[in-house]
């Protein structure tokens, strides 16, 4: 298994810039209080940014791997399937909130033949920022990538979760409803 370097990254806000809960996209402050068609073209202009398309042909340059986030045993796990990349493609990140992995897939496949050729070529950027845990010892992550799958741990401290059903009461309510 080769090892990748998860370097921490210290997030500094940016200047100007609001950014939302859940999303990775800033808002820019007094965005409410300027002419609507302005708004509206830099909202177009940050979706474009984000979620780039070529003209026309309704394929993207962004795609989104599959991630699959468990918490077990103290240790946060992170799994993404990377198929076809290459440990070089593939940037990994801590920030004092989130884990974030990030890279580009570029595929060329060339096939000749007497009086046939065809030639494809498409690449791919990916983005994906995962939410650490309260407490994630961040300098003790560490990544390992094998056979197209990236597997990061973060050490996080051991939490004990209580459960609880909660009995489901008709109300009056939904009874007078229907009749």
């Amino acid at each position: 298994m080769s090892k990748v370097s998860v370097r921490r990254h210290l997030e500094k806000p940016e200047q100007g810039l609001v950014r939302w809960p859940g999303l990775d996209m800033p808002l820019l402050r007094g965005s409410f209080s300027m002419n609507p068609f302005t708004l509206m073209r830099r909202f177009t202009e940050e979706m474009d940014r984000f979620f780039p398309t070529k003209l026309g042909t309704g394929e993207t340059d962004f795609w989104s791997p599959a991630v699959e986030v468990t918490e077990t045993g103290g240790t946060f796990l992170v799994s993404a399937e990377l198929p076809g990349l290459k440990k070089d493609e593939i940037k990994v990140e801590v920030t004092d909130h989130n884990l974030v992995i990030e890279g580009e897939r570029k595929r060329e496949k060339e096939e000749k033949r007497e009086g046939y050729y065809h030639s494809e070529r498409s690449y791919g950027r990916f983005y994906r920022s995962i939410p650490l845990p309260e407490g994630a010892q961040l300098d003790k992550a560490s990544a390992e990538f094998s056979s197209g799958v990236l597997e990061v741990s973060v050490p996080v401290p051991k939490t004990e979760h209580s459960r609880r059903e909660i009995p489901v009461h008709e109300g009056e309510k939904a009874r007078g409803a229907g009749g």
